[in-house]
């Protein structure tokens, strides 16, 4: 592929090899290059960029490391479809996140939790429900609740919902908030007492699956509502 399709201008500043990537990207978006094209070689985009290799290639690594790019032999770099849960999950980690950063975690399971309720409603299956109600049942004598509950079952239960909904990536972000269900478990396991909010009763599996079952999308809200604040508090409260 040549670069002369829409020409690239020279950068002024080649220290900036933030600004070589938006080039680069730029150039991609103008070409209406797409998964599975050809990159230009790196001593074409440093000619039309009149700046050093050095700098396209430390473009072209970030690039790769958000997996727009990648190698390919005999063919050079080719443009890819990125896994935008992949990357997201890979920056997650409870251990080097602060405490607000793990707020703002909380509030976001709890948008897509409460937030997913109606294609949950409206796509659930007759056999999605009796897997759902399998976990609830093999659950209830590690008594899975919103003080105390089985990390595993915790995952199982809240993925099922997930899946139910019908939205594929959604299902993935599952699996960006394991660290925050796993931070959330060892705390459990540290704390000596029960912590139950004050005047709120707690809200199960079981009564979530109860109310799946007769209940509407607005009472379910609800109780997941009710069900995930605990979890919440809790984590917030572990200093």
């Amino acid at each position: 592929m040549k670069t002369d399709d829409k020409m690239l201008k020279p950068i002024e500043n080649v220290s900036l090899v933030d600004r070589v990537e938006r080039r680069i990207i730029r150039y991609i978006k103008e070409n209406g290059l797409q998964p599975g094209d050809s990159l230009p070689k790196e001593m074409e985009f440093a000619e039309s960029l009149n700046v050093s290799r050095t700098a396209v290639r430390e473009a072209m690594l970030r690039l790769r490391t958000l997996g727009l790019i990648e190698s390919k032999k005999h063919r050079g770099m080719i443009l890819t479809k990125p896994d935008l849960v992949n990357n997201f999950e890979r920056m997650l980690d409870p251990a080097i996140m602060d405490e607000k950063m793990l707020a703002y975690l909380f509030e976001f399971r709890l948008i897509l939790e409460v937030g997913m309720v109606d294609f949950i409603f409206a796509r659930k299956t007759e056999k999605q429900m009796q897997e759902l109600e399998e976990i609830v049942i093999n659950s209830q004598e590690k008594r899975c609740d919103s003080s105390f509950f089985s990390l595993e079952d915790e995952i199982q239960f809240h993925g099922k919902l997930y899946e139910m909904a019908g939205n594929e990536l959604l299902h993935k972000f599952q699996n960006v908030l394991l660290p925050i269900f796993e931070y959330v478990h060892n705390i459990s396991k540290t704390d000596n007492v029960s912590f139950t909010p004050n005047g709120r009763k707690e809200v199960t599996h079981k009564d979530l699956l109860n109310e799946l079952k007769i209940g509407t999308p607005t009472s379910f809200r609800e109780l997941m509502r009710e069900h995930l604040t605990p979890h919440f508090d809790r984590a917030m409260s572990h200093k």
